[in-house]
């Protein structure tokens, strides 16, 4: 069974194969037998994830052109549009993570699905900024629901030994989305307009929910919910913190990159987006154990010194090749940085606190998605789109330093096998 600690859960299994200790005093079982990783279920949730990222990646790249044409607004606007769904994501994402630990992840996987699809259909008649904002707060609660249930699930299948492989390969089907979401975009846009791109991602939406009600339900039968009412997990807040960087640097950089792809004179804008996402993707794959190899905060910090340095090519580089070699640069960061941090976050949760950890340690996507795009906006708008990506950078560069911090402050304990 598994043994917890105040510091963090420690997996203890039954295990064929010789031992030894490293040099953190953390025990490495060689020539274990590997779980299985690829069952019905993993691949279920994955396939559903990709159905959900590709319909949040259509909405990436239309989004911002729409509010910046067809609505005639500035990129202030743009940034708020794109940020303004992480106001209830960030408020109901805590909830959202206790509701999946006392009735389940299924009902918030299927009703996240549904409620996105309903949202992104409703986007396609809408045509001031008002309703705008209004369903991108509604799609922030779906957000909320359908990511913490699902990160919790994945928890739930995943070995324990294999979580950071589970976090890369089930992460591909989010990169994949981001990858392939812009170009499908463009394609309905340029052919068909603004209404079949928003019907598009709906139909996406609704193709994940169908998925995930394949998965079934996955919580443990034998969680206890006797303890206090908490929303907050608070060993993983300080983890939380460092993940947040990095996705304020990079939400700043996706809410402006098609915008900044066309005004450096790149022929298809979409491949900005998608040179992204593929590269995380072609990475999450090539070095998918890796998370499970390295210690996860100095890996998490090097990710994000890898983004900053990413993003100031992008910023200082001011030309097609610049911007993709800045992009490339990012991803390569993106590539380790949530797995990194999702699996110091899970360290530290009972299988009973597993949808708590994942909704504080989301929480950190909403103020990271919302917070970049519109401190970003406010600078891109007088200053320009480099200099926002100078902000992104740093702020990425702040981050790095913390997660080191923490790293240091670190005392691994050992971990031992016992008989189930």
């Amino acid at each position: 069974m598994p043994r917890h600690t105040p510091g963090g859960t420690l997996s203890a299994t039954r295990t064929i194969g010789a031992e030894r200790t490293d040099r953190e005093g953390v025990c490495i079982v060689i020539g274990a037998a590997r779980a299985p990783l690829f069952t019905g279920t993993f691949i279920a949730l994955t396939v559903g994830d990709l159905a959900y990222f590709t319909a949040t990646g259509v909405a990436i790249f239309v989004l911002p052109l729409y509010v910046t044409g067809p609505l005639e607004h500035d990129e202030v606007a743009a940034g708020i549009a794109f940020g303004v769904f992480a106001v209830s994501a960030l408020v109901l994402r805590p909830f959202a993570g206790r509701l999946a630990d006392r009735f389940g992840r299924r009902p918030l996987l299927v009703g996240g699905a549904l409620l996105a699809a309903a949202c992104l259909a409703a986007t396609a008649v809408a045509t001031d900024l008002v309703a705008i904002i209004a369903l991108r707060l509604a799609a922030g609660v779906a957000e909320a629901a359908f990511f913490v249930a699902g990160f919790a699930a994945l928890a739930d299948i995943a070995p324990t030994e294999r979580i950071g492989e589970a976090l890369s390969y089930n992460s591909l089907g989010l990169y994949l989305g981001i990858a392939l979401g812009p170009l499908l975009g463009e394609a309905l846009l340029e052919n068909l307009g603004y209404p079949a791109a928003w019907l598009g991602a709906s139909g996406l939406a609704l193709l994940a929910a169908a998925l995930v009600l394949i998965v079934g339900e996955t919580r443990p039968s034998s969680t206890e919910h006797d303890g206090p009412f908490r929303i907050l997990h608070r060993p993983s807040i300080p983890v939380s913190i460092g993940f947040l960087t990095s996705l304020a640097a990079v939400g700043g950089f996706l809410a402006f990159a098609s915008l900044h792809a066309r005004r450096v004179g790149l022929a298809d804008p979409s491949l900005a987006l998608f040179a992204y996402g593929g590269i995380v993707v072609v990475c999450r794959i090539a070095f998918a154990r890796l998370p499970d190899r390295l210690p996860s905060l100095p890996l998490a910090a090097a990710a994000l010194g890898t983004i900053a340095t990413g993003l100031i090519f992008a910023a200082l580089w001011q030309d097609p090749w610049g911007f993709v070699l800045g992009i490339a640069v990012m991803a390569l960061g993106v590539t380790f940085s949530t797995p990194a941090f999702f699996s110091a976050v899970f360290a530290t949760a009972a299988p009973s606190e597993r949808g708590l950890a994942s909704g504080t340690a989301s929480a950190a996507i909403d103020l990271g998605l919302g917070i970049g795009p519109i401190l970003l906006g406010f600078v891109a708008a007088p200053y320009g789109i480099p200099w926002a990506f100078g902000l992104a950078a740093a702020i990425a560069a702040i981050g790095a330093v913390w997660t080191l911090r923490l790293a240091g402050g670190a005392r691994p304990q050992p971990v031992t096998t016992q008989d189930p």
